[in-house]
């Protein structure tokens, strides 16, 4: 029973990490189907949100479960409290991949991206998905400083985000209010995105110390 006991714990912590390989790649072909036009790309993020969707569910089951027929107390509760609440956030990473994909589509055949705002774009989507790998990373090696970082690491994706809102707004942009639409919400979901691993990362430092990040004093 024990050993039945380890092994759903452990599954938690795969599926998690499950959930940021996914959503990582998930951000990855967004970012494509925006800058390239690519249709299929556009098309694998929306049909690829049913994995992420399926292990969210999977974890939400083995938590129940675990707290009903085990009572686990201390580590291990934080432990089952904190991944319920990671796969949310990695559930909703997966859904702001999904918005950036249905842009594409919907501008589909031309590029939802103005060119003026096309390296912003490339860098949010790599800063994105730098954010997501890390918050991987903290959840497979339990590293509450690393994970404390990661607040850092999301303040470019705020400066990259207002970037693009300062070419949007500047004077001689001539690109129409449907350009302007879609590139001030890309930027929000790129934003939201990089919210999220944050969120990830700071359940992580809960989850491993008992502390709040804003508690926690990381190593020097």
């Amino acid at each position: 029973m024990r050993d039945t006991y380890h092994e759903g714990l452990d599954s938690l912590s795969e599926r998690l990490i499950e959930m940021t390989r996914l959503a990582r790649h998930a951000v990855a072909r967004a970012t494509t189907a925006l800058l390239d036009s690519d249709l299929n790309a556009a098309q694998e993020v929306i049909s690829g949100d049913e994995e992420i969707n399926r292990l969210d569910q999977e974890i939400e089951h083995t938590a129940f479960s675990l707290m009903a027929r085990q009572q686990p107390v201390a580590s291990d509760l934080r432990l089952i409290i904190t991944s319920l609440y990671m796969r949310g956030d990695l559930e909703r990473m997966g859904d702001h991949a999904v918005h950036l994909a249905k842009i594409a589509r919907r501008r589909h055949p031309d590029s939802a991206i103005p060119k003026p705002l096309r390296s912003i774009v490339l860098e949010m989507g790599h800063q994105a998905e730098m954010l997501v790998t890390k918050a991987g990373e903290v959840i497979s090696e339990k590293d509450p400083d690393t994970a404390w970082e990661l607040d850092k690491d999301d303040d470019r994706m705020d400066r990259l985000r207002r970037k693009l809102l300062e070419r949007i707004l500047a004077p001689g942009w001539e690109y129409g209010v449907e350009a302007t639409m879609d590139a001030t919400l890309v930027g929000r979901f790129y934003e939201r995105f990089g919210d999220h691993a944050v969120h990830v990362a700071d359940n992580l430092v809960y989850m491993v110390t008992g502390d709040r990040r804003e508690d926690y004093e990381p190593d020097a």
